[in-house]
């Protein structure tokens, strides 16, 4: 099984609103901007992502996007499906049609492995994610990056 763009995306967007989620809203620029993830694609992400009621959006100044419910109850495999991606590992997608038109004398491995990375990624959830030490450095190193990015093109304040 091979997980797309979309559904590596969507966790990652979802780790950095975990991450930083204490600070307030985020917004999917703040989220581009870290992520190197396109704005148009996040756009399709969170809307998704917000049907699953995964993140909530607010408005106004200062508004963006948090989560939907505590780091600690949204699992891996949760965001993955809410984008439509699947977690299956068979070629037929299970339908048990995998050679021309019957199972396939290898279905139940790819069908077992499935379940396996299923329960895995349902396993693991965002908090869970968030306090490893590797995550927690990396963070720190992209929100630092970001911080001096921004500081580059604010308007220098002039003396009066």
């Amino acid at each position: 099984m091979k997980l797309s763009t979309k559904g590596r995306y969507a966790v990652t967007a979802m780790m950095d609103l975990a991450i930083n989620d204490r600070n307030g809203p985020v917004t999917l620029a703040e989220i581009s901007s870290c992520q190197g993830i396109s704005l148009s694609y996040l756009e399709q992400l969170f809307a998704k992502l917000r049907k699953a009621r995964l993140v909530e959006g607010v408005r106004g100044p200062g508004g963006g996007y948090r989560l939907g419910k505590p780091s600690n109850s949204i699992s891996v495999a949760e965001i993955i499906l809410a984008v439509d991606e699947t977690i299956d590992s068979t070629q037929c997608q299970g339908a048990e049609d995998c050679q021309s038109g019957d199972r396939c004398m290898t279905h139940k491995l790819w069908e077992d492995l499935s379940v396996r990375l299923y329960e895995f990624l349902n396993g693991i959830t965002l908090s869970d994610f968030i306090k490893r030490p590797e995550v927690k450095r990396i963070s720190v190193q992209q929100n630092s990056t970001s911080n001096r990015i921004n500081k580059m093109f604010q308007p220098v304040a002039r003396a009066s």
